[in-house]
């Protein structure tokens, strides 16, 4: 059985990022967990260089459910609005937490995502006059971090004019997503 985690970017519990994740999530054979970054109480990076010497972050929160999480998926997606042309506030926020892998791998010569070969998968959502272009090299960036290597992408970009629900190729994208996951 595949395992899936997904980083939901979103503040709208029913609005066009969630409906997207909820369509990839009933085609999904497996397990599938979703972060929600706006109401998961995980916070931000602060800087400390804990884990550079500890090799475990120093922020006791629920980010530490998460390292465990990533760390037994096989699917990593990130989903969020694009907000300016990039990935939402709080999904940065709780992504600047992954800079314990980081520094596991640099300064303590561990790299413990390499055990296993992870996918990635990005599922942006945007109106408005922004690109997707920023927030898709963001995921990306991410993605690596986490192990992951990106496999495909699923942009709704005109929801201000037309909802993903009634985006024909974001959800024959996402169709496509959850072929690949299933395998």
């Amino acid at each position: 059985m595949k395992n899936t985690l997904i980083f939901n970017g979103s503040p709208r519990k029913n609005g066009n990022t969630a409906f997207l994740i909820d369509e990839l999530t009933k085609r999904l054979k497996g397990s599938s967990k979703i972060i929600n970054a706006y109401s998961c109480n995980i916070s931000p990076c602060v800087d400390c260089r804990f884990c550079r010497t500890h090799g475990s972050c120093a922020v006791n929160d629920g980010m530490q459910t998460v390292y465990q999480d990533i760390v037994s998926a096989e699917n990593i997606v990130i989903a969020s609005p694009i907000y300016f042309s990039e990935l939402t506030g709080p999904l940065l926020s709780v992504a600047s937490r992954l800079q314990l892998f980081y520094s596991l791998k640099r300064f303590q010569g561990s790299d413990i995502l390499s055990s296993k070969r992870r996918n990635g998968f990005v599922i942006l959502a945007g109106g408005g006059d922004g690109a997707s272009e920023r927030a898709v090299a963001t995921s990306k960036c991410l993605l690596s971090q986490m192990g992951a290597a990106f496999f495909d992408c699923a942009i709704s970009h005109n929801t201000d004019q037309l909802s993903a629900e009634n985006d024909l190729s974001v959800l024959e994208k996402i169709k496509t997503i959850a072929e690949i996951i299933n395998k």
